[in-house]
């Protein structure tokens, strides 16, 4: 008889299996953010280089600034999962985005206008110029401005430097999308502040738009120092009171 076989010397290692082929969702991602940067290649066949995506946030709220915020990239930057800020439904992704986008960014820059700033300007004029600082402060922090412009729906006057205004711009350009949410992350972190300073208004939740919740504690408090004056649902309760002082 012969011995018995040793069954821990028979056994081997399991083969390695091939790497799986990218899965249709996978794919599907790709073929997204490869048609968000049609704009920046058709810009690059023109011979610019340092392209910047410039979007806003904050032009419906009740309360607090409007926040801009311009992007360059490098060519052919991909960054997985970005989009149109407002598609992105989870406060936790949108950071994880902007992280990501600026660790890959070339320059980025921030700017706000604040209430006071769009009661004078109006609103359209008060985002221009929150456009206009994030440009400017791009310029600073990076010692190099843009020289080329794309930009969510419109066109920034007076800052000399080529530009294009695409209408929904932010679902269907790479840069402009990735300024849509550092310009929307930037102003929920402003609104958890304000949030600190101004309590019983709800600005951590709602973040100055004109819920439920904030009209309610509008017509029981009245206006704080960053209600915009100018729209409608702050001035209504502005009138009882400017009544009192008209005599």
């Amino acid at each position: 008889m012969g011995g018995r076989k040793d069954l821990h010397a028979e056994r081997k290692p399991p083969a390695r299996r091939p790497a799986a082929p990218p899965g249709a969702k996978e794919l599907r991602e790709r073929e997204r953010l490869e048609r968000l940067l049609a704009f920046e290649r058709g810009v690059r066949d023109e011979g610019f280089r340092r392209i910047a995506g410039v979007d806003e946030a904050g032009v419906g709220p009740l309360a607090g600034p409007v926040v801009a915020a311009a992007v360059v990239l490098p060519e052919g930057c991909m960054v997985r999962g970005v989009d149109d800020s407002k598609r992105i439904s989870k406060p936790e992704r949108r950071e994880e985005l902007e992280a990501a986008i600026k660790e890959v960014a070339l320059a980025w820059g921030v700017g706000r206008a604040e209430a006071e700033e769009i009661d004078s300007l109006n609103i359209y004029r008060a985002g221009l110029l929150a456009m206009r600082r994030a440009v400017e402060r791009l310029a600073e922090t990076s010692g190099e401005p843009p020289d080329y412009l794309l930009i969510d729906a419109r066109r920034i006057p007076g800052l000399g430097i080529p530009q294009r205004g695409i209408i929904r711009g932010d679902a269907l350009s790479m840069s402009i999308a990735a300024a849509s949410i550092l310009a929307k992350t930037a102003r929920d972190r402003h609104m958890l502040e304000m949030d600190a300073l101004y309590p019983g208004y709800g600005f951590a939740r709602h973040k100055g738009y004109p819920t439920k919740e904030h009209i309610k504690a509008l017509r029981g408090r009245g206006p704080c120092a960053i209600h915009r004056r100018s729209f409608a649902p702050v001035k209504e309760r502005l009138a009882p009171q400017g009544s009192l002082f008209g005599g």
